[in-house]
């Protein structure tokens, strides 16, 4: 490795190294002033007090850089901050180390003696501070030269945090980008600069664009959630128009983890921001629940499982277990995992839920003490299509997991269901239901003691996630980029929306509250209107609605419902420590009841035995009422 790369992927310079060239440069200076007052009273230099008065500046620099610690500092990230500490160890040497000379090696006069003292102070002050600004500078240099071509990027905003973002930008975090300067709505900043940098306004889309094309922004990046919320109409409206990418600051968590992945800047989409505030966790009680435990991901391989297991190289878990039967996923998260994070252990299992004997072999050989559930068909419309392969998959795959999860003595187990559970209308959310009901009456069972078993077992509702595999966001994107149409089911139709890493962080947040047996739902915010969402995205691609881009409505589909809910009518619920967690309150079903109509529902749908299975599972779950399918013929009426 070349001596200017390791100079600049080292994390920091030795405290010795720094403590070393400070006391050389501080017994240069010193002699230096001995030097300038000898000359000042024509006299020649002594060179025995010269030696001695050079042994005599170590040692007392010595003492006062250590008294001041001006040793424990990353040279690279020195602020105005750290001169008063030189300051105060300068003045400290002086008010110690003249005295000393005048009695022990000369005789000074009080005039020479406080000129030599404030000649030394101020001179070993400048020298140690320009040090360290050639230094600063010179790492710069050395960064910039070998990272080849940076994102010029524009910071948006000019307070602390604007400032604490540049910094991140100028080191070692994020090597990737070079700030050309601040931006800010409106001229009442303009012609400032912070931290070195020049302040640019902007007051409509023409000003912002000259600022870009004056620049040559490639993009522009928020310090945080909030500003980019605030500007989601306005600034980020322009650069969708114009493909200025628009980015994030990472989390604190991110940035400190030493994880190159998750230090990278986040894209931003405005289909990310919902109108309200994006869901803070503590992630403190996560890690306490995961920290040195081996953990299991079912479905790893989906939109949700695979975050989750992202979400989870943030602990020190001692295995990650990923289990998929969609083999070139796997794959994919495999290679992901082995670049991306190869610190953290992991082994990706190609198995299939429904297969009691590759569930056992999983549990029996790995041992995993918690156990995210996410395996599950999903797609409503497909699932009317193949109502068998719903329960085998969500209600028989389950049973099968929570089954060896007990046997196996697993501490947790955290189930993803669906808001299409509640009062469902199709076969897929009827599904999720049944799931729900074995695993909370097993749950139950437990905990009064009618069955072996210390496994608590904790479910998680909530509504569509952003951007998951063969959801609205990225279909609408599809069509918007192959001229249109952009396809509806229905004008009025809305659906509640959160982000796959905000959904994922609540599962694992959830998991760690549980107790056992409880049904967590999570405040979605306000319901979107999927044809605003539509007509908003035609809009910001740079597309008139209804005119270049045209919005058709299809019906609905299959078991599709105008809106989901969260809770069904009957239900209540019960906060928690999260204010945006909450429990609902359900029937509880008694697990011997529960088990042979279970298995009867597995039989049936093993037999493809269509007709008699929906109506066994009407029959359990009384609430599941179909719409627009031919599914209706068997609800009693």
């Amino acid at each position: 490795m070349k001596i200017t790369e390791k100079i600049v992927r080292a994390n920091y310079l030795s405290r010795w190294i720094v403590m070393s060239m400070d006391v050389l440069l501080s017994t240069i200076v010193t002699l230096f002033a001995y030097c300038f007052v000898r000359y000042l009273r024509e006299e020649a230099i002594d060179w025995v007090a010269f030696g001695n008065l050079a042994v005599l500046t170590v040692l007392v620099s010595g003492v006062s850089f250590a008294m001041f610690r001006t040793f424990r500092v990353v040279l690279r990230f020195t602020t105005l901050r750290e001169i008063w500490r030189i300051g105060c160890a300068m003045l400290l040497k002086v008010i110690v180390l003249y005295p000393l000379v005048n009695t022990i090696l000369m005789a000074l006069s009080t005039k020479q003696l406080i000129l030599g003292a404030l000649l030394d102070m101020m001179t070993s002050t400048v020298v140690l501070v320009s040090v360290r600004v050639v230094l600063v500078s010179l790492y710069d240099f050395l960064k910039k030269s070998m990272a080849g071509h940076l994102k010029r990027v524009l910071i948006y905003g000019m307070d602390d945090q604007s400032a604490a973002l540049n910094m991140a930008l100028s080191n070692n975090f994020l090597p990737s980008y070079k700030v050309v300067g601040y931006l800010v709505i409106g001229k009442r900043y303009k012609h400032l600069r912070l931290s070195g940098e020049a302040v640019y306004f902007a007051i409509n889309e023409e000003s912002f664009m000259r600022v870009v094309r004056d620049l040559k922004v490639d993009c522009v990046v928020f310090p945080d959630y909030a500003a980019a919320q605030e500007e989601r109409s306005r600034l980020m409206t322009y650069c969708q128009r114009h493909n200025i990418e628009m980015l994030l600051l990472p989390s604190v968590e991110d940035l400190n983890s030493g994880n190159d992945n998750r230090s990278r800047m986040k894209e931003i989409h405005l289909e990310d921001l919902l109108g309200r505030e994006e869901i803070k966790i503590n992630m403190e009680e996560i890690a306490a629940g995961l920290d040195g435990k081996v953990v299991m991901v079912t479905g790893a391989a989906g939109s949700i499982g695979s975050e989750l297991c992202r979400q989870l190289t943030r602990f020190k878990v001692k295995q990650l277990v990923f289990l998929d039967s969609a083999e070139t996923p796997m794959h994919n998260i495999q290679l992901e995992f082995t670049d991306k994070y190869p610190e953290v252990p992991f082994v990706p299992v190609i198995g299939d839920v429904r297969s009691p004997e590759r569930v056992d072999f999983v549990f029996r050989n790995y041992h995993p003490q918690v156990v995210f559930h996410a395996a599950a068909y999903k797609h409503v419309p497909l699932m009317e299509l193949n109502p068998c392969e719903a329960v085998r998959v969500n209600v028989a795959g389950t049973r099968n997991v929570a089954d060896y999860a007990v046997k196996y003595g697993v501490e947790r187990f955290v189930m993803v269901s669906t808001d299409k559970a509640v009062n469902p209308t199709n076969v897929m959310g009827a599904s999720k239901r049944l799931a729900e009901i074995y695993v909370q009456s097993l749950s139950v069972a437990i905990r009064d003691g009618k069955r072996p078993g210390h496994t608590r077992f904790i479910t998680t509702r909530f509504g569509n996630v952003l951007g998951s595999n063969g959801s609205v966001i990225p279909r609408f994107r599809e069509q918007i980029r192959n001229g249109g149409p952009v396809t509806v089911t229905h004008p009025d139709i809305i659906r509640y929306f959160m982000t796959i890493p905000e959904a994922c962080r609540l599962v694992m947040e959830a998991g760690t509250m549980g107790q056992g047996g409880e049904i967590y739902i999570f405040e979605m915010g306000k319901p979107v209107k999927i044809a605003d969402m539509a007509r908003r995205m035609i809009e910001l691609s740079g597309f008139v609605p209804d005119k270049d881009i045209s919005i058709v409505y299809t019906g609905l589909r299959p078991g599709e419902k105008l809106y989901e809910e969260l809770l069904s009518n009957k239900e209540n619920t019960l906060p928690t420590t999260h204010e945006k967690i909450r429990v609902a309150k359900v029937q509880e079903y008694d697990y011997e009841e529960i088990v042979p109509e279970i298995d009867k529902l597995n039989e049936l749908a093993v037999r493809v035995d269509i007709p008699a299975m929906v109506r066994l599972m009407k029959a359990i779950v009384p609430e599941f009422v179909s719409r627009n399918s031919e599914f209706e013929k068997y609800d009693k009426h």
